[in-house]
């Protein structure tokens, strides 16, 4: 009986692939848990023109984590994380999983549990800035239509 089931779970392993732990939870965070997750950044964030401060203090204060970095971001925004990782000594991944889409772009994370209660970074855009008024386009030939409003 023991034989039989052994040879059953070879097989599914075979079709299906070796079973994963949480894979939802896997996907999202490029490869990794959430309880591992020391920091993440949404694709956004990691979009932006520099590197937070929060970032790098962060990878100064967990020299011994590692960062998973997704591939589907063009290499331009990448390369700054890249630089420092290497700068902190930090080893880094790139992962690129074209089975899944994910919202997030950067994984600081240990390969054990470290169960950080926060592990997203908040938003840089302020939600007390108001859009400004456009300005009203002056007329150029007010008197070919005097009849128009102002």
């Amino acid at each position: 009986m023991t034989g039989k089931k052994e040879l059953d779970d070879y097989l599914q392993q075979g079709i299906y692939g070796e079973k994963e732990l949480l894979p939802e939870e896997r996907r999202k965070f490029l490869g990794t848990l959430r309880e591992r997750i020391v920091l993440a950044l949404t694709v956004k964030q990691v979009r932006e023109k520099h590197i937070r401060s929060e970032v790098i203090d962060c990878l100064r204060e967990h020299p011994k984590a590692k960062i998973l970095l997704n591939g589907t971001i063009d290499y331009d925004f990448l390369s700054k994380y890249i630089q420092a990782a290497e700068t902190y000594n930090i080893p880094f991944s790139i992962v690129e999983r074209k089975d899944t889409k994910t919202d997030i772009g950067f994984v600081l994370a240990y390969d054990y549990a470290i169960d950080q209660e926060n592990i997203y970074l908040a938003s840089n855009e302020t939600p007390n800035k108001l859009p400004q008024k456009k300005e009203k386009k002056k007329k150029r030939f007010p008197f070919l239509f005097p009849f128009t409003k102002k």
